[in-house]
């Protein structure tokens, strides 16, 4: 069954970015969406109409959570749920930047078991499931093997690396960013990027599909305690990620926790 959630998910995935790229550097309309969650813009609004009938028509009986749907706890008793984010990196999307993202995962018992990230912009698709390996663009793809934190590259905001956050000090890394967590979690699943971190909640649907591709590409993910992550939760948030190769996973949990 992952296998044929997988190519659902590719297919919807590629619609999705056919839509996206329809609104992306023509000035789509936007607006905050308040209390905090940020901006949304026709174009999520637009993305996630057509991901909810095309997903929910294949799979009648899956439960559905995405941002921009009106959450219901109908999702809590499904076997199995879609966690879509329509438009991962809204803010990248909105300033015609190339890096926003598609983040589309079934869970099954709290774990993802099926995820698709596609970035339309750069025609770049990555996938996995629990019975295959992640990929980028049909290729296998693995997390680095760097042993430790120390030279390491990182994906995370500056504030994250303020030394209140790290009792056992701050790791000496080379920090990047990219706005798009599901996009992050992919970077560190080919190895482009050593790690990612996150210390604040993050949604469900930004790192579903991401997380997965990640852990089959070798990396260990967990939140910033170092428990594992749940999925459909009645609250889905997580309490941060950490995404690394163990070592580098190791020293960065040690030095947050010590």
């Amino acid at each position: 069954m992952p296998g044929h959630d997988l190519a659902l998910l590719t297919e919807a995935a590629r619609e999705a970015g056919r839509i996206a790229l329809g609104f992306w550097k023509n000035s789509p309309q936007a607006w905050d969406k308040g209390a905090g969650a940020g901006p949304v813009t026709e174009a999520d609004l637009a993305v996630n109409d057509h991901l909810a009938a095309r997903l929910r028509a294949a799979r009648p009986d899956y439960g559905w959570l995405s941002e921009e749907s009106t959450d219901t706890a109908a999702r809590l008793s499904a076997r199995r749920v879609f966690i879509i984010d329509p438009i991962d990196g809204t803010r990248a999307f909105m300033a015609g930047e190339d890096t926003f993202a598609h983040s589309l995962a079934v869970a099954e018992a709290g774990r993802v078991i099926a995820a698709a990230v596609y970035l339309p912009a750069l025609d770049r698709l990555y996938t996995a499931s629990v019975s295959a390996p992640a990929m980028r663009d049909g290729q296998p793809i693995r997390a680095s093997g760097r042993p430790e934190a120390a030279g390491a590259t990182l994906l995370a905001t500056r504030p994250t690396l303020g030394e209140s956050h790290w009792p056992g000090g701050v790791p000496d890394v080379k920090r990047s960013f990219r706005t798009s967590l599901a996009f992050r979690l992919c970077l560190v699943a080919e190895g482009r990027h050593d790690g990612m971190l996150t210390l604040r909640e993050a949604w469900e649907w930004d790192i579903a599909a991401g997380s997965l591709i990640a852990e089959r590409a070798g990396a260990t993910v967990t939140d910033r305690f170092g428990q594992p992550l749940g999925f459909n939760a009645a609250h889905p948030q997580t309490a941060g990620v950490i995404a690394a190769p163990a070592g580098v996973h190791a020293d960065l949990l040690g030095r947050l926790t010590a």
